[in-house]
């Protein structure tokens, strides 16, 4: 941070422009001067493409990451699940603002529940993590690939070319689209991705300045939830793409409860891992619960889904 105007670097989809604009407002509202820079990922410049097809990790972070780097913007603003738990040098994630709901929903054309979708119903998700929890509990329905923005999916969906859609409650909700969800699917039934519904921000390491500027929007609940749960990523080293849902949370105690899952590729089979401890312990808690399912076998479940994506 060179100035006295904190530079926020953003994707240019409606959703990051909303998340990158809410950003700086809330800085703003803490007395930081900012503006917005955006910045082309290749995610963005391949909206049709599947995650797979592009190329694996960092699709919508790599840029936004290179231009911290190159010092044309001083934090940057992420989707958490987006963002790869492999460290970047010289980079650290500064800060996570209040959390919005990290659950998924689906969204279906008659308003019609999950258990009550006709057999092979077809559901759009681009997601692994989605398909394998979907085929745990309906294996019935036909799962396919979708790609492009919140709105182009609702389009897709009304003009007949799927049944339902599984998204993200909170992206549904920062658009105004909150009344487009049929039900807000459980825990039980889908566990979300690491880091979903939770904002990243970004910096250069060293960048005192710019760190201490977006400290003021940390949120410590939110910040020590997510922790846990990227540490627990990182120490399946399952990647963002992985079959590998969990959540997180503070209990009304003040306590740090953290529940995951591992899935193989079809559905068939599922791991699942608890651990309940002080939220100052969100990295311990977060390795427990991962090395719990690794030692039921979750890294073939990752090899596997790695090796066939």
């Amino acid at each position: 941070m060179n100035s006295s105007i904190l530079r926020i670097g953003t994707r240019g989809s409606e959703l990051a422009s909303w998340q990158a604009n809410w950003v700086a407002e809330q800085l703003r509202a803490q007395g930081v001067q900012c503006e917005l820079v955006k910045i082309a990922t290749r995610g963005d410049q391949l909206p049709h493409a599947s995650i797979e097809a592009i190329g694996t990790l960092g699709v919508f972070t790599k840029e936004l990451q290179k231009a911290l780097l190159d010092g044309r913007i001083d934090v940057s603003v992420h989707s958490l699940k987006d963002l790869p738990t492999e460290p970047v040098k010289a980079l650290a994630l500064s800060a996570v603002p209040e959390r919005e709901s990290p659950m998924d929903v689906l969204v279906s054309r008659n308003n019609i529940p999950l258990k009550q979708l006709p057999k092979a119903a077809r559901i759009g998700t681009g997601s692994l993590r989605r398909m394998s929890q979907l085929r745990h509990i309906r294996p019935d329905l036909q799962l396919s690939d979708i790609r492009g923005n919140v709105d182009s999916r609702l389009r897709k969906l009304d003009d007949g070319q799927y049944d339902a859609l599984i998204l993200a409650e909170a992206g549904l909700k920062r658009l105004g689209l909150a009344g487009r969800i049929t039900e807000v699917l459980s825990p039980d039934q889908m566990l979300p991705a690491v880091g979903q519904g939770a904002l990243g921000l970004e910096t250069r390491a060293h960048d005192t300045a710019a760190r201490e500027a977006v400290a003021r929007i940390d949120d410590l609940a939110s910040h020590q939830a997510v922790l846990a749960e990227r540490t627990l990523l990182a120490t399946l080293r399952g990647g963002c793409l992985a079959p590998v849902g969990a959540w997180g949370r503070l209990e009304d105690d003040g306590r740090l409860k953290l529940t995951a899952c591992v899935l193989s590729r079809n559905g068939t089979k599922r791991l699942f891992g608890e651990h309940l401890g002080n939220a100052a312990d969100a990295v311990q808690i977060g390795r427990q619960v991962a090395e719990d399912l690794l030692a039921e076998g979750a890294g073939a479940f990752i090899e596997a889904a790695r090796a066939t994506g």
